[in-house]
Order: structure tokens, then C-alpha cells, then sequence
């Protein structure tokens, strides 16, 4: 059939891709509200820092496959590398099931890393690869919504069957399940989408090599440069979330049900938000959204850490949080694919993740240190003050006058090209 780009012409297997990712963010979620915990009280880990340790493992393994799979997913074909990543994701729930110390776990989710980085990635480009240009940030918005709201479903139903049944049973079981059937789906119904970019591309311009594309996204073109430091706090945030609000609610006396509630509030909101703010950055720009984000996420983090343990504060401060991530996470990405041709838009994208999944390490180290030399409280303070300083570089750095104006001008430059038939060289591809 015709390759045609645009939501509406590819939606039987845009909403497969949606449905995918909302597995890959559950899988990741089984562990928000229950694995710290674990850590202290199966494992007797009594150090913050330790029991952080496998966030940094979890997000130095998923920023290293992100930065190749930018690469490989033009040579090796996006689909091939999401089936690779949930084949990867199958002895995940075997290791936290048998594991008789906290190495295995952390072994666990290095493989876990590996799975989000290709999985996720994959589903990310190939949806952007199937729009085009148009609808870029309302697709996202879709994306991160499915795979945040999978985290937030994930998140609160652990904590709640962990209540009363063993915490790594439900992890085991349930993650089983859930890499089981999102295998099968890649392999049985997923199609690849190199036709697609070769429609938006138009030309025979190849993809830019690893050694160009990783020093344009972290340092020499400042737009660039300003979305890779914000997702990086981003995902610091991401990890204190992850890491350290169980261990701060716990030590408050909180049961392990509101924590798994607190848990689930925070993606909920972050993964619903995302659907309208997609949508919002497509019509105002890029900068607007991603800078009030950053403050927002920043007075979240101010009211956590002034929280003093309590559910309630913690509940909203969860929420606010929420917000404020979804205002930054899909139009982060959107800017990144604004700024770069087609065929550059996996590696760019690719690099972009790396830094912005470094989050995770930098936040578990950063995290798990601070809280064993400053409290919880001190901890997360710190965390807020970065997050607004990395506010203020997008407001400094990031251009939108470089993203909107000249996309919409190449819109409707290529309208018909856009909507219509693929040429004939494009058709015989696909």
C-alpha cells in the first residue's frame, strides 16, 4: 500500500505502538513502589546510597543502549531492536524472583535498562517516523502519556497487591506477563517504519555518524545543548522519585499501600498531563512549555522536601510534580526532532536520551549520598534548586523562533507530499 504520513493515516499501527509502550512503562513501574523497600527489608540494606544503587544501574545501562540504538535503528531497522528488547526483558522478572543478594537485583536491572532504552526508544521514533511533521508533539503527548500512564497503573497496583501478598512475587509474576505479551505483539504485528522516513526525507542524505551527532546534541549547538542538561534533571528528579520518596514516607510511618499510591499519583498526572501538553507545544512553541515545567517540578520539590513525611503533602506534591514533568517530557523530544533532518532524527534523539537517562545515575548517586549526609529533606532541597537553574538555561539557550516558524514553512511547502501517495521509489520499498 501507499506510504502516507500523518496520525490519522497510520493509526491502526500508531495505536499498537501506544499500547506497546504502555507495557514498556509498567514494566519499569512494578519496581517504583515496592523495590526500595525490598532493599531494606529483604536485603538489609541500611545505607541510602546502596539501596539507590540500582537506579544507577538501571539508568547508566538504559542511557548506554539509547546512544546505540539512535545509531543502530538505521541500520538494523527499528523494529528488530524493540523484539531485541523485550527478548532482553524476559529474565528480568527470573532474576528478582530467585535472587539470594542485592546484586542480582541490580544485575536485574541492568537488563531491565537495556529493555527500556531499545523498547522504548523504538516506539518513540517509529511513532514520530509515522506522523511527520504536522502533529509531532500531540504524538508524543500520546506516547508518554501510554507508557507514564503504565508506570502509574503499575506503580499503584504493586503497592497495593504487596500489602498483602510477598512484594517480589508480584514484581516476578506480573512482570513475566507483561514482557511475555509485549514480545508477541512486536513480533506478530509491529511493522517497521524506514518508509516512512524516506518519505519525509525526500532526498538520498544520510544519517549523520555517531561522532557528529553526539557533540551537536550535548554542547555545540545551543538549543540542542539546552534540551539535553533539562532532560538530564529531569530523570534526577525521576530517580528521587523513584529512590527516595518510599524511603522518606516509610520512615514517617506510612504503610506501604500510600506509598504505592503517592507512588502511582506522581505518573499519573505526568503520563495523562502529556496528551494536552504535546498538543499545546505544537500551537505556542517549544520554550514555554519545557521552562514553566522546570519551575514547576522545582516548587514540587520545595513542598516535598517541607513535607516532613506526611501522605497528604506528599500526595500533592506528587501531583504537582506530575505536572510539571509533563509539561517538559514530550516536548523535550518534539524540539529534538524539530531541530534535525528526518534521517538524523534517531541518532540526535538517541544522544539526546543518553543524557537525559545519565539523569538516573546522576540522581541515584546525588540522591543517595546527600540523604545520607543531609536528611531526606536536604536531599530534595538540593534537587530543586538544580531544577530551577535548569529552567533558566532553556529560557536562556533554546531558540523557538528556529523550530515553529520554519516547520510550519516546509508544512505547507510540501502539503501534498505530506498527505498524499509516497513516490513511486518509496512505494516499492515498503
Amino acid at each position: 500500500m501507499p506510504v502516507r504520513l500523518g496520525l490519522r493515516e497510520n493509526l491502526p499501527q500508531f495505536s499498537l505502538l501506544v499500547a506497546i509502550n504502555a507495557f514498556v512503562g509498567a514494566m519499569v513501574g512494578l519496581e517504583r513502589s515496592t523495590l526500595p523497600l525490598i532493599g531494606k527489608t529483604d536485603f538489609g540494606l541500611a545505607s541510602k546510597a546502596a539501596v539507590l544503587s540500582f537506579i544507577v544501574a538501571f539508568g547508566l545501562a538504559k542511557a548506554l543502549t539509547n546512544l546505540g540504538a539512535g545509531v543502530f535503528a538505521q541500520r538494523i531497522g527499528r523494529r528488530r531492536l524493540l523484539i531485541a528488547g523485550w527478548t532482553l526483558a524476559l529474565p528480568v522478572p527470573i532474576l528478582v524472583a530467585t535472587a539470594p543478594s542485592w546484586g542480582w537485583i541490580v544485575a536485574a536491572n541492568v537488563l531491565l535498562g537495556v529493555n527500556q532504552g531499545l523498547a522504548w526508544s523504538m516506539t518513540v521514533v517509529m511513532k514520530i517516523d509515522l506522523v511527520g511533521p504536522k502533529r509531532r508533539g500531540f504524538a508524543l503527548g500520546l506516547n508518554e502519556a501510554a507508557g507514564y500512564g503504565g508506570v502509574a497503573i503499575a506503580a499503584a497496583l504493586s503497592g497495593w497487591l504487596a500489602a498483602d501478598l510477598a512484594a517480589r512475587d508480584v514484581l516476578a509474576v506480573a512482570g513475566a506477563a507483561i514482557a511475555v505479551t509485549a514480545l508477541a505483539l512486536s513480533v506478530l504485528f509491529v511493522r517497521d517504519t524506514a518508509a516512512h522516513v524516506a518519505l519525509e526525507q525526500g532526498s538520498d542524505e544520510r544519517a549523520p555518524r555517531l561522532r557528529d551527532a553526539f557533540p551537536d546534541a550535548t554542547w555545540r549547538r545551543p538549543s540542542l545543548r539546552a534540551c539535553s542538561q533539562a532532560g538530564l534533571v529531569n530523570n534526577l528528579n525521576d530517580a528521587l522519585a523513584w529512590g527516595l520518596v518510599p524511603l522518606l514516607l516509610a520512615s514517617h510511618g506510612a504503610s506501604i499501600g500510600a506509598i504505592g499510591l503517592v507512588a502511582g499519583i506522581y505518573p499519573a498526572f505526568w503520563g495523562a498531563g502529556q496528551i494536552w501538553t504535546g498538543h499545546w507545544s505544537d500551537r505556542v512553541g517549544r520554550k514555554l512549555p519545557i521552562v514553566a515545567g522546570m519551575l514547576v517540578q522545582a516548587a514540587a520539590l520545595a513542598l516535598l522536601a517541607l513535607s516532613g513525611g506526611a501522605v497528604a503533602p506528599a500526595a500533592v506534591a506528587a501531583a504537582t510534580l506530575g505536572i510539571g514533568t509533563a509539561l517538559v517530557y514530550p516536548t523535550l523530544i518534539a524540539a529534538i526532532s524539530d531541530a534535525v533532518a528526518p534521517v538524523a532524527r534517531a541518532p540526535t534523539v538517541g544522544v539526546y536520551r543518553f543524557w537525559r537517562d545519565m539523569g538516573y545515575v546522576a540522581g541515584g548517586l546525588l540522591a543517595g549520598v546527600v540523604a545520607d549526609a543531609l536528611g531526606f529533606s536536604g536531599a530534595i532541597g538540593v534537587v530543586a534548586v538544580l531544577t530551577a537553574l535548569s529552567g533558566l538555561v532553556v529560557a536562556v539557550d533554546l531558540r523557538d523562533d528556529q523550530y515553529l516558524k520554519p516547520m510550519r514553512d516546509v508544512i505547507d511547502a510540501h502539503r501534498p507530499n505530506l498527505s498524499g501517495n509516497a513516490p513511486q521509489a518509496v512505494r516499492g520499498r515498503a
